[in-house]
């Protein structure tokens, strides 16, 4: 397991208003419930402590698309859908922000009375990923919020973040229990745990996760048995009169740096500006979303389109949508082009079109409940959705005309039930 990357969030403030924060809610379980009928519940934790899967699965549901709020309201969202549904789903998500990010303990002991799962290793797991990333790894973020998503199988998943007040930034990190499991012979929380650390870079840190920090962590094992007197006169010995370092072994290259090495490639640099400008989203790839939804095959989707009042700019919704259920690893490199579904709250790149959304909900949430009786035909054509995008980005050249599309969402947005924070 490694660090597998980074994304810069700037720290926002406010909160979600309640016509998202619902929409949200049901948009988020019924993608999570689909992962889980076609690929398992394991899958869902994978895509959960994938950050730029979690960046466009946040920006798919309405969210700011860049901001560090997105990690508070979806997986509070989650915890809301989620839990209700935890016999039937087999997930429940735990902790929350600030005071109930305290309570996990507390709530995997009453979920372990009520299961066969193991209370003890759970409450262990939940308090080391937190312990190391608020001490071993020192990057200038305090942890404010945890969140532990464990399923009836015992597997689990963190998604927590921390917050740099001076900086006015948040860095999130993720886990995945397979990925601990994978370096049992050694200390799974201790040796580079992370699936994917997104945040700020701000340049050396102190991480005693990393791969060759294992003999610092045996020298600070061995320091901490030592006499108190013996410590202080050998840190006395490594500075100088004026406070600065007598040696520059102290701080090796290979022992520090940027959380996630640049050879893994899930990293995502997301802005300060709130606007989605062009540079941020792949054009290609909106430009074959379009194609899809606007000059679409009919007998790809005959059952779709037989949904009444379903019209284009519900199928580009459901296009990104597919994707975020049915899409591979590289399709997330630009989590700025999955807010082309229903928008944000904060009017970028346009204001949430809830008579879209509210119709995106209800054509995916019948797919699901028509699968469970054994009509697969609408889920099949969801699926391929995102099968046929991908064809036409892979056959043409379709490049999106990226101000005409802003241009097109602002001019029906109120025939469209635009909305945002402030309306």
């Amino acid at each position: 397991m490694r660090k597998s990357g980074h994304a810069d969030l700037p720290l926002h403030t406010g909160t979600v208003p309640k016509w998202l924060a619902d929409r949200m809610m049901t948009t988020g379980t019924l993608i999570i419930e689909a992962l889980v009928m076609n690929y398992g519940r394991k899958e869902a934790l994978v895509r959960l402590s994938d950050p730029l899967w979690f960046q466009s699965f946040g920006a798919v549901m309405g969210m700011d698309w860049h901001s560090s709020g997105i990690t508070t309201s979806v997986m509070y969202a989650l915890k809301r859908g989620l839990n209700p549904r935890a016999r039937d789903l087999g997930i429940c998500v735990c902790g929350g922000r600030g005071k109930y990010s305290r309570k996990t303990p507390e709530e995997l002991q009453i979920l372990a009375s009520i299961s066969n799962l193991d209370g003890d290793a759970l409450i262990k797991a939940s308090k080391l990923s937190a312990k190391v990333d608020n001490t071993a790894v020192q990057d200038g973020f305090q942890l404010y919020q945890h969140n532990f998503i464990v399923t009836c199988d015992g597997d689990w998943a963190v998604v927590q973040q921390g917050m740099n007040v001076e900086k006015r930034a948040a860095r999130r990190y993720h886990w995945c229990s397979d990925n601990v499991r994978l370096f049992a012979e050694k200390d799974g929380f201790l040796d580079e745990p992370h699936t994917g650390v997104t945040g700020e870079n701000k340049g050396d840190i102190l991480n005693l996760t990393a791969a060759d920090a294992d003999k610092t962590r045996s020298a600070i094992l061995t320091l901490s048995k030592e006499e108190p007197s013996r410590v202080l006169k050998e840190c006395v010995a490594i500075f100088n009169s004026d406070g600065t370092q007598n040696t520059a072994s102290l701080w090796n290259g290979s022992d520090s740096g940027e959380v996630a090495d640049s050879k893994y490639a899930r990293n995502a640099v997301l802005p300060a500006h709130h606007e989605v400008r062009k540079e941020d989203v792949n054009t290609k790839r909106l430009g074959a979303v379009l194609t899809t939804a606007y000059e679409k095959q009919p007998e790809d989707f005959s059952s779709l389109l037989l949904t009444e009042g379903l019209g284009p700019r519900t199928l580009q919704s459901l296009t990104l949508v597919s994707e975020v259920i049915y899409g591979t690893p590289s399709r997330f490199t630009d989590p700025a082009r999955f807010s082309f579904a229903h928008g944000g709250k904060d009017g970028h790149p346009f204001p949430v079109p809830l008579k879209i959304y509210d119709e995106s909900i209800r054509v995916l949430q019948d797919s699901i409940e028509k699968s469970k009786l054994g009509y697969n035909e609408k889920s099949e054509c969801i699926r391929k959705l995102h099968s046929t995008a991908l064809r036409i980005e892979q056959q043409c050249e379709p490049d999106a005309d990226f101000d005409a599309v802003i241009k097109h969402e602002r001019l029906h947005s109120k025939e469209w039930g635009g909305r945002t924070v402030g309306s």
